[in-house]
């Protein structure tokens, strides 16, 4: 059996013109083998006046993330067991993401115990959470299977060996104005929108995923500029290699943050060619990005701060820098998450265990 590729991985957030923190966290881990998977994920804090903790909310989001997704690999290397396949898969669409939002919000619920403010007085959990409101999206790779999840906005960009961009986990609706969902939300796993992509020719696995957050997005005045613009990274990775274009990519994403005027992440996996299961990592953290090498407990040890700024101008999107795109594929290859989640959540609850009594929800969240 051959052995399985290397990733070559990249981290990078600029925080937002005129933006207090930068809200944004990201994280990556692991090789990409059946053991040490690689783990990729980002989250985007709502930072609005009525979002003060976001921040914290979002560091939250992407430690559980790893530590949920760490568990889930462990299921993808049990395969003594018939019918793994389909059991994993189920939990990947209805488990795991009931889970990761009970985790996340009995999280900030303790943080707040831990650290209440007089000026911000909730008398109920409902609000308390929404303080913490955050997205995320989290993929996990292995050398036979892909897996990734999204709540809320941002992008999950994939790159194929033919090198055609696809947006598997884009919402089949578009959102409405400036609302998304989010971690504060009652039931936000019923939100979670999950990709399932087994890789049986490691050959055909996916040659470049990234995930990020809105901020890169909203800066092209149509998606097609945001899909030219990921066809245009992969092949300069093609050419250069992760450390060939390193450098670069900070600039585009200060260039990026400039339009939309958000804080912008962009974390990134690139097949290498020829490569060993050991993998290259190279990585950066700018302003409050959170990286690997990062300690769990910052969120734990932070204090709340004072809000961010209650709004932002939202600068007009820039020209297409990229010229006339080639399209971009929404087609997901695995299977949707959408069918029958509500039927299959009844057979997860006791599997589950109790919920926590404390969260009820907050109902949306908009952005600043």
């Amino acid at each position: 059996m051959s052995a399985p590729p290397a990733w070559e991985t990249f981290h990078e957030s600029i925080q937002g013109v005129n933006k207090a923190r930068n809200q944004d966290r990201c994280l990556v881990q692991g090789a990409g083998t059946a053991r040490d998977p690689l783990i990729l994920t980002v989250a985007d804090g709502h930072g609005s006046a009525s979002y003060p903790r976001s921040h914290v909310g979002a560091h939250y989001a992407t430690d559980l993330f790893a530590n949920r997704a760490r568990e889930f690999v462990t299921s993808v290397a049990d395969r003594d067991r018939a019918g793994w396949r389909g059991r994993l898969r189920d939990y990947a669409r209805i488990g795991l993401p009931e889970r990761l939002v009970r985790d996340w919000q009995s999280e900030v619920l303790r943080h707040w115990e831990r650290d209440p403010t007089p000026d911000e007085d909730p008398k109920s959990p409902g609000p308390i959470l929404r303080l913490y409101g955050s997205t995320l999206i989290g993929a996990v790779l292995t050398p036979d299977l892909f897996v990734a999840w999204q709540l809320g906005d941002g992008e999950l960009t994939v790159v194929d060996g033919d090198g055609e961009v696809r947006l598997p986990l884009a919402p089949a609706r578009a959102e409405l104005g400036d609302e998304t969902a989010s971690l504060c939300m009652r039931n936000a796993w019923r939100s979670v929108r999950v990709h399932w992509e087994p890789l049986p020719d490691p050959a055909r696995a996916p040659r470049l995923v990234a995930l990020s957050t809105d901020g890169l997005s909203k800066s092209f005045v149509s998606d097609e500029g945001f899909t030219e613009f990921a066809a245009g990274l992969h092949r300069r990775l093609t050419e250069r290699g992760v450390p060939g274009v390193s450098e670069d990519i900070p600039g585009w994403l200060a260039e990026a943050s400039r339009h939309s005027g958000d804080d912008t992440t962009l974390v990134l996996a690139r097949r290498a060619d020829g490569g060993t299961a050991d993998g290259t990592t190279v990585g950066t953290a700018v302003g409050t990005a959170v990286g690997a090498a990062e300690a769990p407990a910052e969120a734990q040890d932070e204090a709340a701060g004072e809000p961010a700024a209650a709004t932002e101008e939202g600068a007009e999107a820039s020209a297409d820098p990229g010229g006339e795109s080639a399209g971009a594929s929404v087609e997901a290859r695995g299977e949707a998450a959408d069918e029958s989640r509500d039927d299959a959540a009844e057979g997860q609850g006791q599997e589950s265990g109790p919920v926590d009594p404390r969260i009820p929800y907050c109902e949306e969240r908009e952005r600043p």
